[in-house]
């Protein structure tokens, strides 16, 4: 019969990238969760997992068990849950998943506050590089950008420009481009995240913004950038660009700060880039905790309201 040991231990298994976190997760020892493993896969005559000396990974059996394991978990959960609403008090693991930088600027503090509300929360959040719901195992993911296919009910939280910066001693030496095309001649400073094209740029007139002649042109462009730098960290693209290495096209919620400071300029802003928006996501309704239900009414609260400018939370 299948424990809800084996349960946790699957999902573990499936929401941690080594068995050494998995044990630690779960408060044993590698050796003893290995054995557990062997046992769990004795009984059920599959094999869940395939070890080499450096790692450990779930076959196509064993991530459909882990999968389903934290299903019914889940669904555990939400009964004891239901059981202790009469003292509408929140208890169990809440796990949110955001972005390294936005994760730490913004999501960790609102957290803060969020686990000072309910102290029989246990709160973990992963920042990941592309956090994603359908890759990580997570009660709500912070997605910054286009939201692409997933079952998941996508809220926007905040809206989010993108805007092209360089320093001014960058802009001293080789001029600040006037028009979209003249970005080309330009060093450019590209970041590789959420497998976007991050070399094709699409940009068009902000809206009220008047062309050389005085009257708005509607003229969307495009643009192949030939990249002079390429990180996947957005944070290293911005202190590159602040050491005059070259423009960058930053979200508004990293470069503003910058840009206050002087140590960012930021250029072509009567031209409007393609905008990269805060998003929630959560399970559908039919899917949710209470806690997760609390979350999302304390991130909409905390940024105020869909669409609104991050500016206003600095």
């Amino acid at each position: 019969m299948i424990q809800i040991e084996d349960m946790q231990l699957a999902a573990a298994l499936l929401r941690e990238p080594s068995l050494s976190a998995a044990a630690r997760a779960l408060d044993v020892t590698p050796p003893a969760l290995s054995m557990r493993l062997r046992k769990l896969e004795a009984a059920l005559g599959l094999s869940l997992a395939t070890r080499t000396a450096r790692r450990l990974s779930l076959t196509p059996e064993g991530e459909r068990f882990a999968r389903e394991a934290a299903a019914l978990l889940g669904q555990i959960e939400g009964l004891r849950e239901s059981m202790q609403r009469d003292d509408r008090r929140l208890t169990g693991a809440l796990r949110i998943a955001a972005p390294f930088g936005y994760g730490r600027q913004y999501i960790a503090p609102m957290l803060a506050r969020f686990a000072r509300l309910h102290p029989g929360l246990r709160v973990q959040l992963d920042l990941r590089e592309t956090p994603w719901p359908d890759r990580h195992d997570a009660d709500a993911v912070i997605h910054i950008g286009t939201v692409r296919d997933s079952s998941w009910v996508a809220r926007t939280l905040s809206a989010n420009e993108r805007w092209l910066c360089a320093s001014p001693d960058y802009l001293r030496l080789h001029g600040v481009p006037r028009a979209p095309r003249d970005v080309l001649a330009h060093g450019c400073i590209c970041i590789r995240e959420n497998d976007e094209d991050v070399t094709l740029w699409h940009v068009r007139p902000a809206k009220g913004a008047a062309g050389s002649s005085g009257k708005r042109s509607a003229a969307r462009e495009t643009l192949r950038i030939s990249p002079a730098y390429v990180t996947n960290d957005g944070g290293v693209a911005r202190q590159w660009a602040e050491q005059g290495m070259g423009l960058v096209l930053r979200s508004e919620w990293d470069a503003a700060d910058a840009v206050a400071r002087g140590t960012l300029v930021r250029v072509l802003a009567d031209w409007q880039f393609d905008s990269a928006p805060v998003t929630l996501l959560v399970p559908s309704r039919k899917g949710r905790t209470a806690r997760v239900q609390a979350v999302v009414g304390f991130l909409v609260e905390s940024f105020g309201a869909a669409g609104k400018q991050l500016g206003a939370y600095r």
